[in-house]
């Protein structure tokens, strides 16, 4: 081996050629989910990794581009951005917040390096490990963490960030009001951040495929550990989500009919911990309200989501073509309130988002965002459906978290917003990079 060419991180000239041009991808994959707990670090890395590839990509143009990933592998990671990207730009011609709309849309730019990226460190087997085996020990590590919240009362992943926040700023992440008002395990997240349920379902997968591949028992044990965190995070659409995770990744895995007596068990175990956890047990005693006959009950039962799906539903009829814009859904709020002038289930102010992937997309991008979608989905399926078994095997962590976090009949976070529209650009990049990449390449 020669020393004479400088190893260059992406593709330009000759060093662009050498066969580990993108072994630093898996690190910055990790980093950034790792630094998730702290928003504002997590979009830096994710800005500045962004830029600079893109830089470099122009600058080179993508000269040795496929050394890095496969054609069919940037086709399909690009296909899947512009079907989340272009509703956007649609959407924002006549926006309630034109300018706002606009702002958004030139932002989310960065997305589609971002992508690239992504795809690149999980397009080849040894890199792919590498990132796949890197998402499983953030998630086993903040499942642990979690798990320590439960019996001494405080995460110490998020004591140990508040104490350097305050160290550098004065103040900690959370105010004193968010942390009495916290009403569920918060995990590394913190009490002022509370998706650490949906986050953890949606890294799930690399962690249980992870541990799948060394026995049954593994699997079983570490799926317990995680659905226990995730039903006392207290967040019911991670409790569907993890329950469509343990399903898709144990059926293969142990057989239909142990499935069903693990499903049997998780359920009474989960029962158990609804009845002793006075959140859980208040979240389980607000779903059987959808079943009250009073005309609020499902209402209440969703947390006002009745109220807000209303409200969206309003947007819908009043701009079918191309939605409220993007992340425009609190703006127009106001004006498709269905109770106006009475307290809402959440608290003060207006809804943020829909809750509810295919609301949202309606509401804020309108049938023209919808389509586009569904085109992006439709790709994705496609790619599914003519790659190798080995190749779906090797995706397969990627494509049931990506499945779950978009799966339509559940509540969700906002998918245009930075934390989830990352999160869920990311699972989408990894699928097409592990499902189409060049495995037939050292890393």
């Amino acid at each position: 081996m020669t020393n004479s060419v400088a190893t260059d991180p992406l593709p330009g000239g000759a060093a662009s050629l050498k066969p580990d041009a993108g072994r630093w991808t898996p690190a910055w994959v990790i980093v950034f989910v790792a630094l998730w707990p702290t928003p504002g670090l997590a979009e830096t890395v994710l800005s500045l990794g962004a830029l600079f590839s893109a830089y470099r990509l122009i600058h080179a143009r993508f000269r040795g581009g496929t050394r890095l990933l496969s054609g069919p592998a940037w086709a399909l990671t690009s296909v899947l951005f512009l079907a989340y990207w272009l509703p956007q730009v649609f959407s924002a011609f006549d926006a309630v917040d034109v300018s706002r709309a606009l702002r958004k849309s030139a932002a989310d730019l960065r997305y589609l390096p971002f992508m690239w990226l992504c795809a690149i460190a999980v397009a080849t087997a040894a890199r792919r490990r590498t990132t796949f085996n890197g998402l499983a020990i953030v998630a086993a590590i903040w499942t642990l963490d979690a798990l320590l919240q439960i019996g001494f009362g405080a995460s110490p992943l998020f004591l140990g960030l508040d104490q350097l926040k305050q160290l550098i700023s004065g103040h900690g992440l959370c105010t004193a009001q968010e942390i009495a008002a916290v009403d569920r395990l918060s995990g590394v997240l913190g009490p002022c951040n509370l998706k650490f349920g949906q986050t953890l379902a949606s890294l799930a997968p690399f962690l249980l495929f992870a541990l799948g591949r060394r026995g049954a028992l593994a699997w079983l044990l570490v799926a317990a550990a995680v659905g226990g965190v995730i039903v006392l995070a207290g967040s019911r659409a991670s409790w569907i989500t993890y329950g469509l995770i343990v399903l898709l990744s144990g059926w293969r895995l142990i057989g239909a009919r142990r499935m069903l007596l693990v499903a049997l068990l998780g359920s009474v175990c989960a029962g158990a911990l609804v009845y002793v956890s006075p959140q859980a047990r208040e979240r389980a005693h607000r779903t059987t309200l959808a079943f009250a006959r009073q005309g609020d009950g499902v209402n209440a039962a969703l947390s006002g989501r009745g109220q807000i799906w209303d409200a969206a539903l309003c947007m819908i009829s009043e701009h079918p073509v191309n939605g409220v814009g993007a992340r425009g859904f609190r703006d127009a709020y106001p004006g498709c309130d269905p109770m106006p002038g009475k307290p809402p289930a959440w608290g003060e102010g207006p809804a943020l988002h829909a809750h509810q992937i295919v609301l949202e997309i309606l509401a804020e991008t309108g049938v023209i965002g919808l389509l586009l979608w569904l085109a992006g989905a439709a790709q994705a399926w496609r790619a599914w459906r003519y790659s190798s078994v080995a190749a779906r095997e090797r995706a397969r962590p990627a494509m049931v978290a990506l499945a779950v976090t978009v799966f339509p009949f559940n509540t969700h976070l906002a998918f245009y917003s930075s934390f989830w529209g990352g999160l869920t650009l990311m699972l989408a990049a990894l699928y097409a990079g592990a499902l189409l990449g060049n495995d037939d390449r050292a890393a």
